[in-house]
């Protein structure tokens, strides 16, 4: 397998945390980075890549996302194969539970390539952005109302991408 871009957005840690676990899972095979730090040419030198945001407000991503999601319409991802993952809290944003990572895949200039869909079961929610046809367009984190599922989510998820990617 090709080696796996993650890039991330933290504000409080958590997110930051999320995807040092996602690359741990999936060894030597991932290079993580801060979207802060981020260049369109470190994301376009992946053929696999991760994003990952927090939600903030109602259907907010992390600030650090929020500045650097437009530059995405200058990458060519042809070819490319994009996973999400987002932090959330469904006990306390049940209407709004990861927003952040529907909207940040709703502002993907391109939705062919990704990968990594995530079932709704186990999380209780009202409504997300997050949310397509019945599955999530990644995978939802919440380590704040289930952190004891958050390790094994991560590995079935980080299972299911490495036969997705290509």
């Amino acid at each position: 397998m090709k080696t796996v871009g993650i890039f991330y957005g933290s504000t409080s840690g958590t997110t930051k945390t999320a995807a040092e676990k996602i690359a741990k899972a999936f060894g030597k095979d991932a290079e993580l980075h801060n979207i802060r730090e981020a260049t369109t040419s470190m994301i376009a030198s992946y053929t696999n890549l991760i994003f990952g945001t927090s939600a903030w407000g109602i259907g907010d991503m992390q600030d650090d996302w929020e500045d650097f999601v437009d530059n995405l319409s200058e990458i060519d991802f042809t070819g490319k194969k994009i996973a999400l993952f987002g932090l959330g809290d469904q006990e306390e944003y049940p209407e709004s539970f990861v927003d952040g990572l529907g909207t940040l895949y709703c502002r993907l200039p391109e939705k062919d390539g990704v990968v990594g869909f995530w079932p709704t079961e186990g999380y209780k929610f009202y409504f997300s952005l997050a949310e397509k046809d019945g599955q999530f367009v990644g995978l939802p984190i919440d380590d704040h109302q289930q952190p004891e599922l958050t390790d094994k989510r991560v590995k079935e998820w980080v299972a299911q991408l490495k036969k997705e990617f290509v």
